[in-house]
Order: structure tokens, then C-alpha cells, then sequence
């Protein structure tokens, strides 16, 4: 196609579901809107495809943890467009240790101190219920943030009120006031590990908190990690969801919303270059289809808009800064997809469960801490870990969709498994640390083992080359407190703009508030460009 190519009002560079969210708030709005997408299909990393005969298995996230506490299912009717969730609970289990039982955390509060008194004892389950009452509000001025553009003024709104602590009695002195909201600012900024040893004595009850609050990537002794274990406590107040029908039926409806408004999503062709032309910006295809609009969102990873802008003729200097400012590490851990004949036998459970057990929870597999710190050692030295840290789901349980009658489809993700190996590779060693993985799970229910029909690895190396995450890092850019927030992924690209390039707009994990299914960096970056005043310009 020769000339600028066919007008837009917007284009968006990347179908995930940041990228789609967006989309679909200009849709939504009346915009001429265009997605294009590298892959077959959209949704990126928040989608589902029939990996063996029958089974539906995710290709990426499967517990939808933040979005429900978001605006976003609500403004978009996603529910007419046929998204159904059904509440993940219990939501989070920790398995049984050879001296207690296991931890069961219900949406249910008091259900799930009862849990912990049986396993800890009465001293921790009340120290449970503290840890809810403070952490709740906290949490929620977190999730609020997260759908704020990231400046300090924003940071500060969010967080308004919470100034008091347990230890800090609340006034109307300024002084005193100030002084509060530096000891919340000071606990916000606290590893993970010294937020549960201050309220927590069982390290079984620690170490299941630790694993939850690493789903981030972080280690829980890293500065900052403390919300993301602070996270549990909103889990009380809305559940992880499991959309029905897959991860992906999230991403579905999103494409039907955005087809339904008018708008066209084009997939197998990737975005190769992003060009200024005028008071409009140009994205080209590989197959050199081209798309000119006033206003671009680039939803895919941060790495990649940048070599996009690279060939657009950008300057060269200023890309080469910014790539040495990002970190992405070196992934964080791999999944295996498992088509089973049966669910898994986990040992001392309570008996007051649900007819599903525990299978509509996060199998949080761990026991004591000291498991996570081994991994993340090893892969900082690039090695497998001695004794990976698994997650479980087994939705089938719930979602009958998902396999056929008889059988079952399970979803084992583990940290941390390195991108770069410092022996061997990962064509040759996948194997070998999925078998890893499984046996960790038979550990605590003895016989899975032998109910594994089907198996389909996903190496770091295999997410980056099916889901386009560079370095194998599921959340684009590392999520430690430098990249957080006003800093990620760089100051200069911080508030989904690109310095020098108006018009041009970021979404996606790379960006505020990072990865996960939040839809957040869409929700933000699509009412950027609704308020631009020359979207038609």
C-alpha cells in the first residue's frame, strides 16, 4: 500500500488484554479504531486454546485476582458480551506439614481464621484478623492507585487518610498527621518477610502469605514486596474469579464488545515500525499494510515499541538510553499444562470444604520459606531450583467446560526458573524441570503422578517465543520498587507517554502498574487518548 495508508481515529499496537481494553473504551466512545496483532489470535498471554483433545488450557494467566476490583467489567457491560466469573472459593490453600493441617483461607473471614487456629493456633488467627483490618484499606488505596496515572499527587490522593497505623495514634495535628503517613509510607516500603514475621509466628501460615506475594516476581525480602503480600487481604472482599470457559473468555469478550462498537482487530500481521508523519503517526505492517492515525497506544512489550520507533527513524541515541534503563531480568518461572484423569488427593484437609474442596483455590505449595529462598538463589546463579515453588489450579473442578467428563485440566506455575541458564539449555533441561514441577505437586498429594495423560511445558524460552515476553518475564519488566509506579518502566516513560512523541501512547505489563490481569495500563492509557483534543485531528 502505497501513501500514508488507511486513516484511523487510533490504532493499537498489541491484542492483549491491556491492548484491548483500550481499544474498546475508544470503541465504546464512537472512535474509528484499529488493533493489530502479531499472533493468530488475540488476548496475548490472557488467553485459552485446546492444547489436547478436549481441554481447554490457558496460555498464560489463569486466576483473575485484580480485575474484578476494578471499574473496567462494570463500564464495559463485559458481562452482556458473555464473561461469567465464578468466585474462587476457597481461594488460597497451604498444604498440610507433617505436624499440622492444612491452611485454607475462605472468602469467609472467620472461616479462614478457624482454618489457621487449627493449623497455628489461636494467637496467629487473631493476628490474621488484624492483618485484614489493616491491610484491607491499605490494599484498596493500592488498587486504587493502580488506576490513576502514576505521579506522587495521584499516589498521595490514593492513599489519603490512611495515615494511622496500629501504633500511631490518629489527630487532626498536622505534625502528627505527617508523622502517620511516614510510618505507612515506611511499611509500604517494607519487604514481605518482615511484614509477617511482625504479625505472624507459623512459618507454615509465612510461607503461604510469602508465596502469594511473589506471584510478582520479587522475592518477599526485597524492599517494597510488603503490599504484594498486604494483597491477601482484599481477597476477603472480592475472591480471585476464574472466568468461565478459560482465561482467554475475559479477552472474548472484549473482542465482542469491540466488534459489536464497530471496531476491527487484525491478527498475523505484526506492527514493525511506527513513523511521524505530520500531526499523525504511521504504523506499518511486515506485510507492509499501513495505518496513519493522530493518536497510537503501543500495548505490546516496551522493548518492542521501542525498536518499532527505531525503524520509524527515531532517535537512535535516545532509544539506546532508554533500553539501558529498563530491566527485564531474567525471567521468573515457567508453567506446565497438564490434561489428568483425575484431580489431585491433597493430604489433611478440614472437612467442612465445599463439594469442590480446594480446587477452586491457589494451591499455594509451600511450607516454609526457605524453599522460596533456595529457587530465587539458584536461578540468580542460573540454575534450576533444588525444589521448585509451585502454584496449582485445578478449575475443571469448577469449570466443567474446561475438560472432557471424566477428566481434568490443571495449570502448575513455578518460580523461579531462569531465562538464562548458566549450564545446558532449555531444549534439553525442560523436561526435566517440568518432572520438577509435577513431583512437587505429588509431594503433597501422593499419586497425581500417575494422572497426568497430557503434558505441554512452557519453558521461559517458550513464553517468550509464543507470547512475545522478552526474557521470558511474564511481567515484561521486573516488578522491584526502581520500576515501579513513577519509575516504570524508565522516569522518562513513566505516564504511558513517549517524551517528544505526542500522540503516542503506552499500555501493557511494561508500563504502570506492571503485570497481572488489571487491565489497568488500558483503563489509563484509552482515557488518555479520549481526552487528547487532537484524536481528529
Amino acid at each position: 500500500m502505497s501513501g500514508h495508508g488507511e486513516r484511523r481515529d487510533a490504532v493499537i499496537v498489541g491484542a492483549g488484554h491491556n491492548g484491548l481494553i483500550a481499544a474498546a473504551y475508544l470503541a465504546q466512545a464512537g472512535r474509528d479504531v484499529e488493533v493489530l496483532e502479531r499472533d493468530e489470535i488475540p488476548g496475548g498471554a490472557v488467553s485459552t486454546v485446546e492444547r489436547f483433545p478436549g481441554h481447554r488450557i490457558d496460555r498464560g494467566s489463569s486466576a483473575h485476582l485484580m480485575i474484578r476490583h476494578s471499574p473496567v467489567l462494570d463500564d464495559l457491560d463485559l458481562a452482556a458480551h458473555g464473561l461469567r466469573y465464578v468466585d474462587c472459593d476457597p481461594w488460597a490453600f497451604v498444604p498440610a506439614t507433617a505436624t499440622a493441617p492444612a491452611i485454607v483461607f475462605r472468602t469467609d473471614l472467620e472461616a479462614t481464621c478457624a482454618s489457621i487456629e487449627r493449623a497455628c493456633g489461636a494467637k496467629d488467627a487473631a493476628a490474621y484478623r488484624q492483618f485484614v483490618e489493616t491491610w484491607t484499606p491499605r490494599s484498596a488505596a493500592v488498587m486504587d492507585a493502580f488506576y490513576r496515572p502514576a505521579t506522587m499527587r495521584q499516589f498521595g490522593r490514593a492513599f489519603s487518610g490512611l495515615g494511622s497505623t496500629a501504633g500511631t495514634e490518629r489527630t487532626g495535628l498536622i505534625g502528627r498527621r505527617s508523622g502517620a503517613m511516614m510510618n505507612l509510607t515506611a511499611e509500604l516500603m517494607a519487604s514481605g518477610d518482615s511484614l509477617l514475621d511482625r504479625y505472624f509466628d507459623s512459618e507454615q501460615l509465612k510461607a503461604g502469605l510469602a508465596w502469594f506475594g511473589a506471584q510478582s516476581g520479587p522475592p518477599m525480602n526485597a524492599p517494597g514486596s510488603a503490599p504484594m503480600v498486604g494483597f491477601a487481604a482484599l481477597m476477603h472482599r472480592i475472591p480471585p474469579g476464574r472466568a468461565i470457559g478459560g482465561s482467554g473468555a475475559l479477552t472474548d469478550a472484549l473482542v465482542h464488545r469491540i466488534e459489536a462498537d464497530g471496531a476491527r482487530i487484525a491478527c498475523g500481521d505484526p506492527a514493525v515500525s511506527i513513523t511521524r508523519c505530520g500531526n499523525h503517526w504511521r504504523v506499518q505492517t511486515a506485510s507492509g499494510e499501513r495505518r496513519c492515525a493522530p493518536t497510537v497506544i503501543s500495548a505490546c512489550h516496551v522493548l518492542t515499541t521501542l525498536d518499532m520507533l527505531a525503524a520509524g527513524g527515531f532517535d537512535a541515541g535516545t532509544l539506546d538510553r532508554w533500553r539501558r534503563d529498563i530491566v527485564v531480568g531474567s525471567g521468573i518461572g515457567m508453567a506446565v499444562r497438564l490434561g489428568t484423569t483425575a484431580l489431585p488427593a491433597y493430604r489433611d484437609l478440614p472437612d467442612d470444604l465445599p463439594a469442590h474442596g480446594v480446587h477452586s483455590a491457589l494451591g499455594l505449595l509451600v511450607t516454609d520459606r526457605a524453599h522460596l529462598v533456595g529457587a530465587h538463589a539458584a536461578a540468580a546463579v542460573g540454575a534450576l531450583p533444588p525444589r521448585p515453588a509451585v502454584v496449582a489450579m485445578s478449575f475443571s473442578a469448577i469449570d466443567p467446560t474446561l475438560a472432557p467428563e471424566g477428566r481434568h485440566a490443571i495449570n502448575l506455575w513455578a518460580q523461579w526458573h531462569p531465562y538464562r541458564l548458566a549450564e545446558g539449555d532449555w531444549s534439553t533441561l525442560g523436561a526435566q524441570a517440568a518432572a520438577a514441577v509435577c513431583a512437587e505437586v505429588d509431594r503433597h498429594a501422593p499419586g497425581f503422578a500417575e494422572s497426568i495423560a497430557h503434558r505441554h511445558v512452557q519453558t521461559p524460552e517458550d513464553l517468550e517465543s509464543e507470547l512475545g515476553l522478552i526474557g521470558g518475564n511474564i511481567m515484561h519488566v521486573e516488578m522491584s520498587i526502581d520500576q515501579m509506579f513513577m519509575w516504570r518502566p524508565t522516569p522518562d516513560l513513566a505516564g504511558h507517554r513517549v517524551p517528544g512523541a505526542d500522540g503516542l501512547l503506552l499500555a501493557g505489563a511494561s508500563t504502570h502498574p506492571g503485570g497481572g490481569v488489571t487491565g489497568a495500563s488500558g483503563y489509563i492509557a484509552g482515557h488518555a487518548a479520549l481526552r487528547r483534543r487532537r484524536l481528529f485531528g
